[in-house]
């Protein structure tokens, strides 16, 4: 009998949703959950380097968060707030975007946002989703100045994201502008821990998923295999690709950081390793799920009633995965965004 998500539901606090980040990117607490035997055990972050093998292949996303929630202006002097999700052409004047109140906007209507730029609505689609078209191109240089960080709900900010959120709602891999959400299981890595990694011979690469809206998208129907994802887009270089080749034929780990890492790589699955280049994906896995490529996933802990909650059950079990999260409510451990890890081995 296929499950439902009213499975993955669990009861937490608000007390354990972090609100800020720790004073350092690698001092949160990180939980060891084995797979095979069902052990837990308590560590830091910084400790991964003891806790994974030489040889092993840690693949990490260098997305980067833009400043995605814009305020506009209605021709009635009403407001409007969108939320970016990806552009769609080239030059960044037409973007698909996430609209509130969509119900009282019209195609044809056009929007006044900061800097003089306009948005003539192009197209509604179901979900909140709306077409823009701009007068000018929305460069990553000019979203920073009219937009925000898009932190997500539970992070309480009536000021709006503060200059903290800025450097620590980016992971030290973000390279590729396009997110409208932090890979979080990226955000306990520094620079001092890269350098442990590779003293330990622990080998790094890098693929990227452009975040989208999905992550803040609750599943809205019972059973799980009626949820439609979000679809997001993904690129794999050929020298990612080949190093993930090469792990996978010399038998060593292939050690993804972060649910936006495992979806990259299961979805460019194949024999004997993954296919490089650029797509998009709107996989949604669940169990029963057959992983092809990854052997072991560092992840921050997810909200009830998720798809990255259901994806972490996939990887590991839901018996274990609902102790390892009553041990962490237990232990004190902060869950969500800015909250702590959990290694799954």
């Amino acid at each position: 009998m296929e499950e439902t998500i009213q499975a993955y539901d669990y009861e937490l606090p608000s007390a354990f949703i972090a609100q800020h980040p720790s004073p350092e990117r690698d001092r949160d607490r990180l939980m060891v959950v084995w797979r095979s035997s069902g052990k837990i055990k308590h560590h830091r972050f910084h400790e991964l380097p003891e806790l994974l093998d030489a040889g092993d292949l840690l693949v990490v996303n260098d997305t980067r968060v833009i400043p995605a929630r814009i305020m506009g202006r209605k021709p009635t002097g009403g407001k409007v707030e969108l939320l970016l999700t990806y552009k769609l052409d080239d030059e960044g004047y037409a973007w698909r975007c996430m609209a509130k109140r969509v119900a009282r906007m019209k195609v044809g209507m056009t929007f006044t946002f900061p800097g003089g730029i306009e948005g003539e609505l192009r197209a509604i689609g179901k979900g909140g989703e709306v077409d823009l078209l701009f007068s000018g191109p929305l460069t990553e240089e000019r979203l920073v100045r009219m937009g925000q960080l898009p932190l997500p709900p539970y992070i309480s900010r009536p000021e709006g994201p503060s200059e903290e959120d800025a450097r620590r709602y980016q992971t030290i891999f973000a390279r590729r502008p396009g997110a409208v959400a932090a890979p979080t299981a990226g955000l306990h890595f520094s620079p001092a821990l890269l350098d442990a990694l590779k003293a330990r011979g622990i080998e790094t690469a890098a693929i990227t998923l452009h975040v989208g809206p999905g992550t803040f998208t609750p599943v809205r129907v019972s059973r799980l295999s009626e949820h439609e994802m979000h679809a997001e887009y993904y690129k794999i270089s050929r020298a990612a690709a080949e190093r993930i080749a090469a792990a996978k034929r010399e038998g060593r780990r292939v050690v993804a950081v972060g649910t936006t890492v495992v979806r990259t790589l299961e979805s460019a699955a194949r024999e004997d390793g993954v296919r490089p280049g650029g797509r998009w994906t709107s996989l949604f896995i669940y169990p029963p799920y057959r992983f092809q490529v990854v052997d072991a996933m560092v992840t921050n802990f997810h909200l009830p009633k998720s798809t990255l909650l259901v994806l972490v059950c996939s990887f590991a079990s839901k018996d274990l995965i609902f102790r390892a999260y009553e041990t962490a409510k237990r232990e004190g451990y902060k869950f969500f965004s800015y909250g702590d890890a959990m290694l799954i081995l």
